[in-house]
């Protein structure tokens, strides 16, 4: 059984599966990797892998969304490497609608590897990040490094090695997606998180139930992070799914994003032991001082560069 949720809420990334249906949701996950590559970009946090994954947009993105990106990472890595700090690295992650996270890369840099971190996406995205870690050797190097076998399974939905794993995958399809870990020696005995960032959202409530109900049965100790819009009824909320609409993407999962109160009631039916929650304004008024007034300050700078540049 599950033994420890927290979470964050707000925004958009990515990941299921079922073609023609899936592509606005698939375009959430390019949307989501672009923010943070800009925000990068202009200093925000450092992520030397990114620009290797991620193309820089020539649009600037406004200084709220580069706030909610860094609140947004800050928050989930605050999270995971008290995970990781509390298990002494004795874990593995699943991050579930990876898209093109770069959070193996960081962990490894910082001394910070689980046993074994695992990531799921659409196939398709699953075939585009393959790409480019076989292209990069910025990318393939510290796997390779860490990969003590002759051989490294490969091909163009996965890639398994020692500590890294990539598989592809459709999140509502339980039966393939545990067939697909297990091959890859996933361990259920081991301390588990599970990540998923703006994932659960564009499944039905019922399918997101059953990843859910999955995750909470499968591993002897887990913590799941789940960070997903709150407050969907309100006029911003309706703008936000009207806009996705648009763009043939639909939020099978609004119901479930009501509040944190039934975000929590969610995952509390659903097999897991305890589940708190917050909202990111209050994330937000948590973060460092120093780290805010730096790219507050940042931000001033830029805004008025801007208005110069264009008088």
């Amino acid at each position: 059984m599950a033994t420890s949720l927290r979470r964050p809420s707000f925004t958009s990334c990515s990941s299921p599966s079922n073609d023609t249906d899936d592509e606005g949701v698939r375009g959430t996950c390019e949307d989501a990797s672009i923010c943070k590559r800009f925000a990068v970009s202009i200093g925000y946090w450092h992520d030397p892998y990114i620009q290797h994954l991620v193309r820089l947009s020539k649009e600037r993105k406004a200084p709220e969304i580069n706030r909610g990106y860094f609140a947004r990472v800050y928050g989930v890595d605050q999270l995971m490497k008290a995970f990781l700090q509390k298990t002494e690295c004795n874990c593995q992650i699943l991050n579930l609608g990876a898209g093109m996270d770069t959070t193996f890369w960081r962990l490894k840099d910082e001394d910070l590897l689980p046993s074994k971190y695992f990531e799921v996406d659409f196939p398709m995205i699953v075939t585009r990040k393959l790409h480019s870690i076989k292209l990069k050797p910025v990318l393939s190097k510290p796997i390779l490094d860490l990969h003590s076998e002759d051989t490294l399974q490969i091909d163009g939905h996965m890639l398994d090695s020692k500590r890294y794993c990539i598989i592809g995958a459709d999140l509502r399809d339980i039966p393939e997606l545990e067939e697909k870990l297990k091959k890859c020696n996933m361990n259920t005995q081991l301390p588990t998180l599970l990540i998923a960032e703006c994932v659960l959202v564009y499944m039905t409530p019922e399918q997101s139930a059953n990843l859910l109900k999955w995750a909470a049965n499968s591993f002897e100790t887990a913590m799941f992070i789940n960070y997903e819009q709150v407050n969907m009824d309100d006029r911003f909320g309706q703008i936000m799914i009207e806009n996705l609409r648009r763009r043939q993407c639909d939020l099978a999962g609004v119901e479930t994003c009501k509040s944190l109160e039934s975000q929590k009631e969610r995952l509390l039916s659903n097999g897991w032991e305890t589940a708190s929650a917050i909202d990111m304004m209050n994330l937000y008024s948590k973060l460092p001082r120093a780290e805010v007034s730096r790219f507050e300050g940042n931000n001033l700078l830029i805004c008025s560069r801007l208005v110069l540049s264009q008088s």
